[in-house]
């Protein structure tokens, strides 16, 4: 593959990353886990702020280490074999199209508000070609483009805090103080750690997507400096603005007066009358989601070029130019696939798509700290490089117990238990199919010795005659 003579900064990096994880699945499917677990989510968005802040240094020093296109999936190659490795990049790019097309089910009814008369499918169906023929301009053009929507959701959180603590502190003109407001009423561990523990995949699926950083580490001019870089920024612009910006919420709405199908904060400003701020807000939710989307899609399109030269995906799929065009098609038209199963599932299917991707990028992370354990053990610190991972091999131990709870706790929220049980079947499903791409492989590699034999046979029958 070629790279970029320029190469991503890691300013762009950050708001690439950024760019993914800053979407519905915050402004939306917040809502989820504020319900799960009442006043005590801001609980799980610290531990899943700290459980992204080790799954990211882990990667960064393999990624420092090695800026390898296709980044944990050749990690968890090297380190567990070839079968580890084609598993977690389907998974993990199965994960990402379901993913996606909830963000594609979730933007279209936003849409709808605006095109009545235009069906949910052809509108998510609009959405999804519109992103994948964005993706095509290539990395540099997208980022720059990702840079602006990235910036405009940043500043709507950071718009929403400061109407927050307006409104708490009671600076807000014509309105009375909130001060601690909804939560003088409200038990702060409602469902007791369980609601925690139930919670914990929605707060985790509201940061995936930084594993991007990863991925589009090979296409930065000098990855040793410019990933942890990148690294950095993006964790604290994560923890920083969700941390603060569920604390302002918690007290300007009881967590009873949640609902699902409408994001949180915008139910918080309707209670106030602020409607000005709520139509804005619903603009963002639409910037935020078509972000999201083309960043994962970014993402998804490297996936399967790295899965592709290995062997692991169909050679129609390989691509040798700095844009992997086959593989940006191909998922684009999986997405149209995956949206299409809204038509055949229950109404739950936002939930149910949210786990069922949850569990693919929960199982890839759970194999990213599972790698750089091994790693570790194997080569020490990585070269050109520090060890920025703190506390090995003690805290490795910890994210991984952490992130198997997160995954055994799926069904204590309703709707999720289907989720993990499709998750289940996608990882025994790539297991099959890569013990019967193996079977092909040895097969073929035992005939063409044979085929090799009988022309040579032949040729000294002529050369007899």
């Amino acid at each position: 593959m070629k790279h970029n003579k320029a190469g991503l900064s890691a300013w762009q990096l950050t708001m690439l990353a950024l760019g993914t994880v800053v979407g519905g699945s915050f402004f939306l499917g917040s809502a989820i886990a504020i319900n799960t677990a009442g006043p005590a989510v801001l609980i799980a968005y610290i531990l899943g702020g700290i459980l992204v802040y080790f799954i990211l240094f882990a990667l960064s020093e393999m990624t420092v280490a090695d800026p390898t296109p296709g980044s944990f999936r050749t990690f968890s190659e090297r380190a567990f074999g070839p079968g580890v490795g084609f598993v977690v990049g389907w998974v993990y790019w199965t994960g990402l199209i379901l993913a996606m097309s909830s963000e594609a089910t979730a933007v279209s009814l936003f849409f709808r508000v605006w095109f009545p008369r235009i069906s949910l499918p052809l509108l998510g169906s609009m959405v999804i070609i519109g992103v994948t023929l964005l993706n095509l301009l290539g990395s540099d053009r997208l980022s720059k483009l990702e840079s602006g929507l990235a910036a405009i959701k940043l500043l709507a959180i950071i718009g929403f805090i400061l109407l927050a603590i307006f409104l708490v502190s009671g600076l807000m003109p014509n309105k009375p103080t909130v001060g601690i407001g909804s939560l003088v009423n409200e038990p702060l561990f409602p469902a007791g750690i369980s609601g925690i523990a139930g919670s914990m995949l929605i707060v985790m699926f509201t940061y995936a997507g930084f594993e991007i950083i990863g991925l589009a580490a090979s296409e930065t001019k000098n990855p040793h400096g410019t990933v942890p870089k990148a690294i950095t920024y993006t964790v604290i612009g994560l923890v920083g603005l969700y941390t603060v910006a569920i604390t302002l919420l918690l007290p300007l709405i009881p967590t009873s007066a949640v609902i699902e199908e409408v994001s949180p904060f915008v139910s918080a400003l309707e209670l106030y009358g602020i409607d000005w701020a709520v139509n804005a807000i619903n603009l963002v939710l639409v910037t935020a989601i078509l972000s999201t989307m083309l960043a994962a899609t970014f993402g998804l399109g490297r996936m399967i070029r790295s899965l592709a030269e290995e062997g692991y995906a169909p050679s129609w799929l390989r691509d040798r130019g700095d844009i992997p065009y086959r593989g940006i098609i191909f998922s684009g038209i999986s997405m149209l696939l995956a949206l299409s199963l809204g038509l055949l599932l229950p109404l739950r299917i936002y939930i149910f798509l949210v786990s069922s991707g949850g569990f693919s990028l929960l199982f890839t992370y759970l194999i990213i700290m599972a790698t750089h354990y091994k790693f570790r053990k194997k080569h020490g610190c990585p070269p050109k490089g520090h060890c920025q991972f703190p506390g090995y091999p003690y805290t490795s131990w910890i994210i991984i117990a952490a992130l198997i709870i997160t995954i055994a706790t799926m069904p204590l929220i309703p709707g999720q238990g289907s989720g993990l049980v499709a998750g289940i079947v996608l990882l025994i499903f790539y297991s099959i199919c890569y013990m019967v791409t193996k079977h092909i492989k040895n097969t073929s590699n035992i005939k063409k010795p044979l085929d090799n034999f009988r022309n040579i046979k032949i040729k000294r029958k002529k050369k007899i005659k």
